[in-house]
């Protein structure tokens, strides 16, 4: 968090908040920024004029609601992914856009390994027999190990890599696809060179690419009737990257164990949705950033992200660099 003097006791700068409830937020006030927003139902937006600032969680981020906040200098996004901000509109504008990719990657990591034990172990299906007392039904219980199961994670990024580490110390066998690293960068892991045939021959696939449009629809009809009849599939990075009429289709087929989902397509599920009515599918509502430590270091970071710009220096993970010269900032930290 940045310092906090006693001539930054008073609140300088105006930033709205997509959300409020931080750890520590008591203490943002005392790092010279005045705290505006939520939006609310009727507008997500509320607020936001007045702003110098914003912390972006999910909302949607182009020129129309640029153009509403005429001293916007930055859009801080919380976390790692910045799809539902339009960047080029934010250039056109002067303004920086930042991301934290460091904060969410342990716990969107351990979330990955929950999901993947939970459906492997059937532990949602053993809850609701248990509950409802259906003893019968759990005297049958089969579930599967993962002790040398082969994992293949499509994307190697900082949560894969975590993903990976997390798995081979269980016994996992692991595998991975990025064609835009270099074999370096791949370590100890295997690296695969045909995306399709490393999904052909997985246990577990689990998915971490950013959502682009190559990556959206990537597991479309054809992709997950290429996985194993008894795989289990696991995505915590983008619900658009899985088509969500050809899973539908792969569950209620039977043509996979079972899935874990921190994303979706819609995002949140709706009530009644077919997703949410199979046993073998566990779905979380894409909280799995969400814990009181990664909460605390990303607010931390953008803060002193906003309080960089505000002082005319450049933010750490800056996704603009363009915007430097025409926002006026020293492109030294």
């Amino acid at each position: 968090m940045a310092n906090t003097t006693a001539e930054s006791t008073s609140p300088l700068y105006p930033v709205w908040f997509e959300r409020v409830n931080w750890p520590g937020m008591d203490k943002v006030s005392q790092s010279g920024i005045k705290v505006l927003g939520p939006g609310d139902p009727d507008d997500p937006y509320r607020g936001i004029e007045e702003a110098t600032a914003v912390l972006a969680g999910h909302n949607r981020y182009d020129g129309t609601v640029m153009d509403r906040i005429p001293n916007l200098a930055i859009i801080a996004r919380t976390g790692i992914g910045y799809d539902a901000i339009v960047v080029e509109d934010a250039t056109e504008r002067g303004i920086c856009v930042c991301n934290f990719p460091e904060g969410p990657t342990i716990p969107a990591a351990e979330q990955t390994i929950a999901l993947m034990l939970a459906v492997a172990k059937r532990l949602p299906i053993l809850q609701r027999e248990l509950r409802q007392g259906d003893l019968a039904a759990i005297k049958t219980h089969t579930a599967v190990e993962l002790n040398q199961k082969l994992l293949a994670l499509v994307g190697f990024g900082r949560i894969a890599r975590r993903v990976a580490t997390i798995a081979r110390a269980i016994g996992m066998e692991i595998t991975a696809f990025d064609p835009y690293l270099t074999d370096e960068q791949f370590g100890s892991v295997t690296r695969a060179t045909d995306l399709e045939g490393m999904v052909a021959s997985a246990d577990v696939v689990s998915i971490h690419v950013p959502l682009t449009p190559d990556s959206r629809d990537l597991f479309d009809r054809r992709m997950l009737g290429l996985m194993k009849p008894d795989a289990v599939l696991v995505n915590t990075s983008r619900g658009p990257v899985v088509n969500t009429g050809a899973l539908v289709e792969a569950v209620s087929s039977g043509r996979l164990r079972a899935v874990g989902l921190d994303v979706t397509d819609p995002e949140p599920l709706p009530v009644g949705h077919p997703l949410l009515g199979f046993e073998n599918v566990l779905v979380s509502p894409h909280v799995a950033a969400w814990t009181k430590e990664a909460k605390g270091r990303m607010l931390a970071e953008a803060i002193d992200q906003v309080l960089s710009v505000m002082a005319g220096r450049r933010p750490s993970y800056l996704i603009n660099p363009e915007v430097l010269e025409r926002a006026g900032l020293r492109a030294g930290d």
